[in-house]
């Protein structure tokens, strides 16, 4: 009777899982988004709420927002640009800056329509994490000890 003691196989769900569950987007009738956003897709979109980006002026920018070197490598961020695109939060463009000033091997990216309203509700969820570590203690001017 082992057999029944068997997990089933993986299906693919209609939630859009990423196998590390970390990332996850289900829409419903009423254009409801749930999204759990990595830290990296998080800076992502941003960097594209700004205008289309290349990888690394995305890293540019992520990097210049942080006031520190970006906290992931290459590979990671695309990795990452890999999921945002299967997730429709973000899409390849063709709009390219002048020849001049551009690299024929740059992929161009842009936030879509629902990328927008998902960095909107991520940023909105943690806004509301700030105000409640702020409420506890934990930040402001009483916060660290001393």
């Amino acid at each position: 009777m082992r057999d029944s003691c068997m997990r089933a196989p993986n299906r693919q769900r209609n939630d859009q899982s990423e196998t590390s569950g970390m990332t996850r987007a289900k829409r419903t009738s009423g254009d409801e988004l749930a999204m759990t956003l990595r830290p990296i897709e998080f800076q992502i979109l941003l960097s594209l709420s700004g205008g289309d980006r290349h990888g690394y002026g995305i890293l540019r920018d992520a990097s210049e927002r942080l006031g520190v070197p970006a906290p992931w490598g290459v590979g990671t961020l695309y990795r990452a640009l890999r999921r945002l695109v299967d997730r429709e939060l973000i899409a390849g463009t063709d709009r390219r800056p002048a020849p001049e000033e551009d690299d024929e091997r740059r992929n161009y990216y842009r936030i879509t329509p629902l990328g927008a309203r998902v960095v909107h509700a991520e940023a909105q969820r943690l806004e509301r994490l700030v105000q409640s570590a702020k409420r506890s203690g934990v930040l402001g001017p009483a916060a660290g000890g001393g």
